[in-house]
């Protein structure tokens, strides 16, 4: 499922799923985010990546986390933006120059706030997925959900 307008608590329930867009991945985008933010040799330079822990050229595993959060915000609208309160982040494998990435995500909780009635916590379960429908991070996130106004 594909939602584009604003979702609120009261829009989702267990079991929903949705699938974002994709966003193909490329050398130069690995190398701009490695030399920002993870410059180790196996994020910045093929070549010295081949004789490391990955063989090869990968991409950190927050670019990778920060892809899934762009193709989240896109696919999925909660009313005042997605706001987590915590999660577990796994990377069973790299993602690679060329890939292809889509996340898949899965309401897997809803817990209405027993506090503050205008909201609630809800467990997403998202997979990160290259174009072979290989698993390159597992993210179980608790987003904040606002409920829908009353008129």
């Amino acid at each position: 499922m594909s939602l584009t307008a604003v979702v609120y608590l009261d829009d989702l329930a267990l079991g929903m799923e949705f699938r974002s867009a994709e966003h193909a991945l490329d050398e130069a985008q690995i190398i701009s985010f490695a030399r920002q933010f993870d410059p180790q040799p196996f994020h910045l330079d093929a070549e010295a990546a081949k004789d490391t822990f990955f063989q090869g050229l990968a991409a950190s595993g927050w670019h990778t986390a920060a892809i899934t959060m762009k193709l989240l915000v896109d696919s999925l609208e909660f009313s005042q933006g997605i706001i987590g309160a915590g999660g577990q982040i796994d990377w069973p494998r790299p993602t690679r120059a060329g890939d292809v990435l889509h996340v898949l995500s899965k309401i897997i909780d809803i817990q209405p706030s027993r506090s503050k009635a205008d909201r609630g916590m809800v467990t997403v379960e998202s997979h990160t997925m290259n174009q072979n429908n290989e698993v390159c991070q597992r993210l179980i996130a608790k987003l904040i959900a606002f409920r829908r106004p009353e008129v």
